[in-house]
């Protein structure tokens, strides 16, 4: 199974107050951070969606072989991003990636593709954590032109939410529902995070 990765990059960080994927852990942006777990795991290609001050990231993505998509819709918010990004994906399967997705692991990308290409009827697999389901999300392409059918502004939970039956789940960890949004979240984050 070949697999896209698309990850979400296009945001404005309004609540943060400066663009929050370049925030610093352990001396290292936060992108890099997504984007080391990206290539250390069996993803084929991956895709980041630019948007907002796009020639604020291109020191970071400098140091990767990723593609580059721009999404001049990206105020419409977050679908439009995913839709920007699956219209380049060539994968059987692409995950949705959040950029600031902070402790995010190889290992999990690998095991939620493994859930996958083991159960034919598996459609969607989501990491779970204490409950609640999390990022990223890993869809099959069977989905994607229902993705990509979504108006402005609809939610891709509305596409999750009619294939529960086919959703699949993966034990997640703390990150795969950690919101970094806030200086706040950023201290927070800061305490909790080890490479």
């Amino acid at each position: 199974m070949r697999l896209s990765a698309i990850i979400l990059a296009a945001g404005k960080s309004e609540r943060m107050g400066r663009n929050k994927l370049l925030i610093e852990f352990g001396g290292r942006p936060l992108l890099s951070w997504v984007l080391d777990a990206v290539e250390a795991s069996r993803v084929d290609e991956a895709i980041v969606v630019l948007g907002h001050k796009p020639q604020e990231l291109q020191p970071v993505l400098r140091a990767y072989k990723v593609e580059t998509v721009y999404n001049p819709n990206y105020e419409l918010g977050m679908t439009t991003s995913f839709q920007a990004g699956l219209r380049r994906a060539s994968g059987d399967a692409a995950f949705l990636i959040l950029g600031d997705q902070l402790g995010l692991k190889p290992e999990l990308l690998d095991e939620m593709a493994r859930v996958m290409e083991r159960d034919p009827e598996a459609l969607l697999v989501s990491p779970m954590y204490q409950g609640r389901r999390g990022h990223p999300v890993l869809f099959h392409k069977t989905l994607f032109h229902e993705i990509l059918a979504l108006p402005p502004g609809t939610p891709i939970k509305m596409v999750v939410d009619r294939y529960e039956a086919h959703h699949r789940y993966v034990e997640g960890d703390l990150w795969c529902v950690f919101d970094l949004d806030t200086p706040e979240d950023v201290e927070r984050a800061k305490l909790l995070f080890s490479p």
